[in-house]
């Protein structure tokens, strides 16, 4: 990321660049009292804006001194030069004394000096964290054994730093992204703080609280540095920065992996338990063991490649220069089958059920249109500029299954009964032989059951507008129905077959999972319906959870 240093103005272009997301002072209170506990204590801000914490933290030991006249020395590391004079004269008009470094945070070498490190971690994405910034982040994290791909935002390195700057038994109080509970390149970062902490803390909020960064956020409140390891997580749950005065008692939460994802804290033991008793009897497993799970073809630029059935006519294309194509996006996956006569009225519909992929030797048509899309620069794109030639899509072979990746529900598997190929906005299951008929037949039906449904609230991710994602990886430990078990109760699950596809036409999600709840555990008698139950409100409650902090973030 480009240095900002010598800037003597900021813009919310500029703030969002590098990752500034101003803080709301109910949350820097709360954080401040709770990591402050003496009017000695020593406190840094290692990212510190416009001084939001420091201030917060002057006020705390001014008021634990008991003496109105007392100065308290605050210190902070500042990358933009003009927000470190605002956090100056702040600072100072609340009766402290400020140390702000303008410096880059990764530049300044760690002194266990620090009796609290508070602040709000800037949040940049891979994509834009880039450069020698990033190299310097990721350096600062390996001296201490915490390796981070490439994959992660600046937040991960920056917990990890900032931690380094506290005495034994220090305090750390910082807003986090929501990335921390879930994302797979966090795994270091959540060992870290399990390992090095003798005590942790997580506020999680039920509404969004910073709605222009386009992300949760979690407080993360680590205690007793270097006296590590703990086993468990006091877990809070607030509404919003307002009711954190007024949040109930914490609940104790021990992972099974710290190092895995923290998805689970939000979901009682009595809620999972069932999917553990049912994995020890072999009737469920991961979708990993049906098959593999690939993401889909890039085009580089969706509106040339993927045509509709009337531009395909218009271009006087022919056969050999096309290939089926499940339409971009996934709305039309909400189903159990992707069939021939289905894409066929999503054909008429104008959707584009064909992918312009020309056979080596090119059609008048097709050498026409290449030739149209080289005079309007499509050929210039990344994709297309990096392989030749730049008009030939690669090939990723039609799956078996098609997972929806972004969900406002649920993650749906869709027989792909019409081969077509897909983009990347699906992803492929192709399935392990010998289960593959069974899997093709019934895995689509057998998915849409309470467990499955809350295990992929658990193992996907929530997404601004309170879209659940999941990614590949993600996919393959999401919690299914086992060969054996479908095995057991094919002739059942047949039996709603028909039902319930008419059902998710209609899109009456919930008494289609009933009816597959009935065919597949409950007739089994793999598990009782008090304990469906208990699972149906988990997963009732986690998806009620998402799609309220993505409303709050509208």
């Amino acid at each position: 990321m480009p240095s900002p240093l010598s800037a003597d103005v900021d813009t919310a272009e500029l703030r969002k660049a590098r990752g500034a997301f101003f803080t709301p002072e109910a949350i820097t209170r709360f954080i401040s009292d709770w990591a402050i506990r003496s009017s000695d204590d020593t406190v840094l801000e290692p990212s510190t804006g416009d001084a939001a914490f420091l201030v917060s933290a002057v006020k705390r030991m001014r008021h634990l001194s008991g003496e109105s006249a007392l100065a308290p020395r605050v210190d902070g590391v500042e990358i933009h030069a003009n927000s470190a004079r605002v956090a100056r004269s702040r600072v100072q008009e609340a009766g402290g004394i400020p140390n702000i470094a303008v410096s880059d945070f990764f530049r300044v070498e760690p002194q266990p000096r620090y009796s609290a490190v508070i602040g709000n971690p800037p949040y940049i994405r891979y994509q834009d964290f880039t450069g020698e910034s990033r190299t310097r982040s990721r350096e600062a994290a390996l001296k201490v054994g915490v390796s981070l791909t490439a994959l992660a935002s600046s937040w991960a390195a920056f917990t990890v730093h900032s931690a380094l700057f506290l005495q034994p038994g220090g305090r750390m109080g910082l807003v986090l992204p929501a990335e921390l509970l879930s994302v797979n390149y966090a795994a270091a970062v959540r060992q870290f703080l399990f390992d090095k902490f003798q005590s942790i803390e997580l506020v999680l909020f039920t509404e969004q609280v910073f709605p222009d960064a386009e992300a949760d956020v979690v407080l993360l409140l680590a205690d007793g540095f270097g006296e590590g390891p703990t086993d468990h997580a006091a877990i809070h749950q607030a509404k919003d920065a307002s009711s954190l005065a007024t949040m109930d008692l914490p609940l104790r939460w021990t992972p099974p992996d710290p190092a895995g994802k923290w998805t689970g804290l939000l979901v009682g033991a009595d809620a999972i338990e069932p999917l553990h008793s049912l994995k020890e009897a072999g009737h469920f497993t991961h979708l990993e063991t049906w098959g593999d799970t690939t993401l889909g073809m890039v085009t580089g630029n969706n509106k040339f490649f993927a045509l509709s059935p009337a531009r395909v006519a218009e271009l006087r294309l022919t056969r050999k220069d096309l290939i089926r194509l499940s339409p971009p996006g996934s709305t039309h996956l909400r189903g159990l089958e992707l069939s021939t006569s289905q894409m066929s009225s999503l054909g008429r519909e104008g959707k584009a059920t064909w992918l312009f992929r020309p056979s080596e030797s090119l059609s008048p048509a097709a050498q026409a249109y290449v030739e149209t899309g080289h005079r309007a620069g499509v050929d210039q794109a990344y994709k297309c500029r990096v392989r030749k030639p730049w008009y030939r899509v690669p090939l990723v072979p039609s799956a078996d299954l098609l997972l929806t990746c972004m969900n406002a529900d649920t993650p749906r598997l869709t027989t792909n009964s019409a081969a077509a190929h897909h983009l990347n906005s699906v992803h492929g299951v192709y399935l392990r032989e010998p289960i593959s008929e069974l899997g093709r037949e019934l895995l689509p039906l057998a998915s849409l059951n309470s467990i499955s449904l809350l295990n992929a609230e658990m193992v996907g991710r929530s997404y601004g507008g309170g879209i659940l994602k999941l990614e590949p990886r993600e996919a393959d430990v999401w919690a299914m129905p086992s060969p054996r078990l479908i095995g057991d109760r094919e002739d059942q699950l047949r039996g709603v077959k028909t039902k319930v596809g008419r059902l998710l036409e209609q899109g009456k999600l919930a008494d289609a999972v009933h009816l597959v709840d009935e065919a597949l555990l409950l007739s089994s008698g793999v598990i009782s319906q008090g304990a469906v139950d208990t699972v149906r409100e988990a997963r009732k409650n986690m998806a009620n959870r998402r799609v309220t902090r993505g409303r709050s973030g509208r």
